[in-house]
């Protein structure tokens, strides 16, 4: 092969190579804006708006995750 050849041959692999990184880079840029989105849901695992959720569950809730050890 010629050294044109080779210096062409080289230029295109350089060429993918950028590519290819940048691909990765939007594929990962995308894998965590999804993730983002998903952490900073507005209600409780998509079952229960915000709004929907009182002080009286928070503390039934507490009391039943917290038992007193006597209970038991």
């Amino acid at each position: 092969m010629s050294i044109k050849t080779n210096e062409t041959i080289l230029k295109k692999i350089d060429k993918l190579e950028r590519e290819i990184e940048k691909l990765k880079r939007d594929f990962l840029k995308k894998a965590e804006n999804a993730e983002k989105k998903e952490i900073s849901k507005s209600s409780l695992f998509g079952s229960v708006k915000g709004g929907d959720i009182t002080e009286e569950i928070i503390d039934m809730a507490k009391k039943n995750l917290f038992r007193d050890p006597k209970e038991f």
